[in-house]
């Protein structure tokens, strides 16, 4: 909660001193943006390729039947999720603002001076080189490549915590200086609350839907099996991390009489690797984002399918820490549907309100999930 009243402040200051044109203090907070918004492109494909490698890398260590329920289970869900919440936004988000762009801009003051940090490699490069290594490192158990991925996970996540997480106030003041300065910010702070309240009523819809299938399945009342998640649901809010809400998100697994086993198992694998309530939020986002912002046109269904197919593999990615989801999901983002800096910032800006809420739906969907698994496995598994 400390780093979204943090982003707040942060808003809240770039706004008032775009508006009142200190030129000086608009000028290097956008020139800290910019820095700053190269710095994270270069991180982008070091996060995807040490986090998705380091992690495939473990799977070959488990039951080959359990793993693959589990890990089909989690990307279904995910995708799934991505589909709802691109409906529900292509049919809300129109109604907020109904024109389609943002309204005309004025003028943009640049800058004092910006640089290049060129990534060492593209986005889907990563991708690819990761899946190459970490499946091979999980045939071969290569105790080397494995370890060395595993520092690599740690030094990105270290950087994720102590650079870029306490700078992103920073980072959010830049861009609502520079839309203040454009006259373009109030139209798009009028959107920003009403995406948020879509996608959290998103997440509650998919939640619903997750435990209508597992009591199907299951033969139990769906919202006896909800009601019990929920203090994983609560306690997720508080933490803002699937990680931290693991013991939690057991405890009550096991309350919903899924076998210990099978949960001891599923569950800290789900905190991993399902996050349909993040990609809930940030589909709905980038809908939004992509609405108000002039040079962008949102996608039809077509286009978006396999940009939340992508959406669903990176989150694999995801750091475990608070903003993990959209620091990995950036670069699809920017690959697959050209968002700009300051698209990347609002996008940074409204995730990072909800993210307690994105989390609380990823690990409450994990109890659903983990009763199908329950039901599905065989007691061998």
């Amino acid at each position: 909660m400390k780093l979204i009243l943090k982003l707040v402040t942060g808003i809240i200051v770039g706004i008032i001193i775009g508006l009142l044109n200190v030129e000086v203090l608009t000028r290097i907070l956008i020139t800290v943006k910019d820095v700053f918004g190269q710095f994270i492109n270069f991180m982008i494909p070091l996060i995807i390729l040490f986090f998705i490698a380091a992690g495939v890398s473990k799977l070959g260590k488990q039951s080959g039947k359990l793993v693959g329920l589990t890990v089909g289970s989690a990307y279904v869900s995910t995708f799934l999720a991505g589909v709802l919440a691109f409906f529900v936004a292509v049919t809300v988000i129109p109604f907020i603002s109904p024109d389609g762009t943002a309204p005309g801009e004025g003028t943009a003051l640049e800058g004092y001076f910006s640089f290049e940090i060129a990534p060492l490699m593209g986005v889907i490069t990563a991708l690819v080189l990761a899946f190459v290594f970490g499946i091979s490192m999980a045939k071969l158990q290569s105790k080397v490549l494995i370890n060395v991925f595993d520092e690599g996970r740690a030094i990105v996540e270290l950087v994720i915590k102590k650079i870029i997480i306490p700078f992103l106030p920073f980072y959010i003041a830049g861009i609502f200086a520079q839309l203040a300065s454009e006259g373009t910010v109030f139209d798009t702070l009028r959107v920003f609350g009403i995406v948020l309240l879509v996608a959290i009523l998103t997440h509650w819809v998919w939640l619903i839907i997750q435990y209508i299938v597992a009591g199907v399945v299951s033969g139990r009342n769906p919202f006896v099996l909800l009601k019990t998640m929920l203090p994983a649901y609560f306690t997720a809010i508080g933490t803002m991390s699937s990680a931290a809400t693991i013991p939690v998100t057991l405890k009550q697994a096991k309350e919903n009489k899924v076998r210990e086993e099978v949960a001891n198992f599923s569950i800290p694998l789900f905190a991993t690797i399902h996050l349909s309530g993040s990609v809930i939020t940030i589909v709905t986002c980038a809908i939004a984002v992509m609405t108000i912002q002039s040079g962008l046109t949102p996608p039809n269904i077509i286009e978006m399918i396999p940009v939340i197919l992508m959406l669903g593999v990176i989150m694999i990615a995801a750091p475990g820490v608070p903003g993990g989801a959209i620091m990995a999901a950036l670069g699809i983002l920017t690959s697959m549907l050209g968002f700009t800096e300051v698209a990347i910032g609002l996008m940074i800006a409204l995730y990072m309100a909800q993210d307690s809420f994105g989390t609380a739906a990823n690990v409450t969907g994990d109890g659903a999930l983990s009763v199908l698994i329950d039901k599905s496995s065989d007691k061998k598994d």
